[in-house]
């Protein structure tokens, strides 16, 4: 409250949902994708994923408007914060020529985007029964009004990012 001289506890920013998103472009072509990709989702989020559909169709792209293209979950309340603490003491740990997550991945509101290349740093995944390693990203909404008190969240709730 003193750093940005808040007069209320109510106006402290605090997450409010974390979104993980799958694009699944292969979808097309493969329906056996969806399939591995939904379980996959499930077993990292502890959540059954939505799939998510086209809006329009693009002939370049063999694709037609209600055509499967991808699955999120939202969460929220205690297993976005168990999430949350998973990723930053366990997942972020366990990749690859790790240095830190960018600080210039937030949006303008304090909202930030964080890409995983590969869902295998999760510890539910078997790493023998993954089909295909597959990318997804990880949205975290807070309530925050501007991106430095979205970054001073995070940094007090333990999020690991790069020395500037």
């Amino acid at each position: 409250m003193g750093k940005f001289g808040y007069k209320n506890v109510m106006q402290v920013p605090r997450l409010s949902k974390i979104v993980l998103n799958i694009g699944l472009g292969e979808a097309i072509q493969n329906a056996k994708a969806l399939e591995s990709a939904e379980k996959d989702l499930a077993a990292i989020s502890g959540q059954h994923p939505v799939i998510t559909r086209a809006k329009q169709s693009i002939a370049a792209f063999k694709l037609r408007a209600g055509m499967p293209i991808g699955m999120m979950v939202i969460l929220r309340g205690q297993r976005m914060y168990d999430f949350f603490d998973k990723l930053v003491s366990v997942v972020l740990a366990r990749m690859r020529d790790f240095q830190g997550v960018s600080r210039d991945s937030f949006d303008g509101q304090g909202n930030y985007t964080l890409g995983i290349k590969e869902q295998i740093v999760f510890p539910e995944i078997d790493y023998d029964k993954v089909d295909k390693p597959r990318g997804f990203e990880i949205i975290i909404v807070t309530t925050a009004n501007s991106n430095e008190e979205g970054r001073s969240l995070l940094e007090s709730m333990g999020m690991p990012f790069r020395r500037s």
